[in-house]
């Protein structure tokens, strides 16, 4: 009889390891969620919900998941990666979709529960005041866990909203009774996403949960911000050089305004008007008004350095 059970075991161990290297080598994308609190009926409904998405979900002991990808490494290699997060109570969703897709799914699919005591709450959990309709002869078990209360047509009402737990506080028996009779579930259980592998790459959920317009103000501020230390320290670069041109078209304009020097661009500015070469024409009156208080002084000669340092104001 042990001999036919260790059989069985092992014929479902090579049937996982089978199931598991070929959804490794077909899908190029892995969801790893924490599967705590979630039961088997549950898990059926979210595997339902997951068939939109024509994803995946394996469920199995850590160990042999480790030791599956471990002997996939020769093929993948970059799965490697996956190892280090296969702790607790952790499943599998394999998939070619769009990952924020997948978790706004797995996010839909939670189910309110109640409050067990020696459970760590998920969450805050506020009682709001409300009338309950439990008689006078309770009072006690309110003023046990100092929760304020009055007699209102012969039931208790709480007076003002009660902070009964915080999030990671343990539940204890009379927390846990309070909920139950006041028939409050103030936790939701599903599957929770924490990490995520694509193709090659992890990374940690919380980015699927980001916009694109939100990824796309971060990238322009990343953007701006090495322009600006490249200005200042003098050091061109991609994201420099488009300000670095700006500025000495702008410089040539100022000289071609203030002189007797024309091109293309520059008629283009005059035939405009004046309202669109005021900004140019900004750095040359300054240029002109500098010069008339230099000629009150005796002139000097020019020197070369002088006009190396021009040349290099137009380019900087």
């Amino acid at each position: 009889m042990a001999a036919a059970d260790g059989k069985v075991i092992s014929e479902r161990k090579t049937a996982f390891f089978a199931k598991l290297l070929k959804l490794l080598g077909e899908y190029p994308k892995i969801v790893i969620v924490n599967a705590d609190n979630v039961g088997s009926n549950h898990l059926q409904r979210i595997r339902k919900a997951l068939a939109v998405q024509k994803a995946v979900m394996l469920m199995g002991k850590n160990t042999l998941v480790r030791k599956a990808i471990r002997g996939n490494l020769n093929k993948n290699p970059q799965l490697e990666v996956v190892l280090a997060h296969l702790r607790g109570n952790v499943g599998l969703i394999f998939t070619k979709g769009d990952l924020t897709e997948l978790k706004k799914i797995i996010d839909l699919n939670k189910v309110p529960a109640p409050a067990r005591a020696g459970a760590l709450s998920p969450c805050e959990v506020i009682i709001p005041a409300l009338h309950t309709q439990m008689e006078p002869t309770k009072t006690s078990f309110f003023q046990a866990l100092n929760i304020n209360t009055k007699i209102t047509k012969g039931t208790i009402e709480i007076t003002q909203d009660v902070h009964l737990l915080k999030v990671g506080q343990k539940v204890g028996t009379s927390e846990a009774t309070l909920l139950q009779v006041l028939d409050i579930r103030p936790f939701l259980y599903g599957l929770k996403v924490t990490t995520v592998y694509d193709n090659g790459q992890i990374f940690d959920a919380s980015l699927l949960d980001m916009s694109p317009d939100v990824l796309i103000a971060k990238f322009k501020e990343g953007v701006a911000n090495i322009a600006a230390i490249s200005l200042a320290t003098g050091i061109p670069t991609k994201a420099s050089l488009p300000h670095s041109l700006a500025r000495g078209f702008r410089n040539v304009l100022s000289v071609g305004l203030g002189t007797q020097y024309t091109f293309a661009q520059l008629d283009k500015l005059k035939s405009a008007g004046p309202a669109a070469s005021a900004p140019a024409a900004a750095p040359a009156a300054a240029a002109k008004g500098a010069d008339k208080k230099e000629d009150k002084k005796p002139a000097k000669k020019e020197e070369p350095e002088e006009e190396a340092d021009l040349g290099m104001s137009l380019f900087d």
